[in-house]
């Protein structure tokens, strides 16, 4: 049976990850596709203001993008 993975939705993505390393859940961890980071990025620039990784993921796949883990 597969592992469900535990979405991280934190800024502090290094942390977050140390955190589950020590753990010993690394497993679990889910850190979002480098194009989420990409994108934050763009939209924070062009809005002016800060987006959440999680909001910026969740809108990603409504607009239909995939991270390629589905197939």
């Amino acid at each position: 049976m597969p592992k469900k993975s535990v979405k991280l939705y934190t800024d502090n993505v290094i942390e977050e990850f140390y955190k589950h390393l020590a753990n010993g859940t690394i497993s679990n961890l889910h850190i979002p596709h480098s194009d989420v980071f990409y994108v934050r990025e763009a939209v924070q620039n062009h809005y002016g203001r800060p987006f959440t990784l999680e909001h910026v993921e969740w809108a990603m796949r409504m607009e239909g993008w995939t991270d390629g883990s589905d197939k």
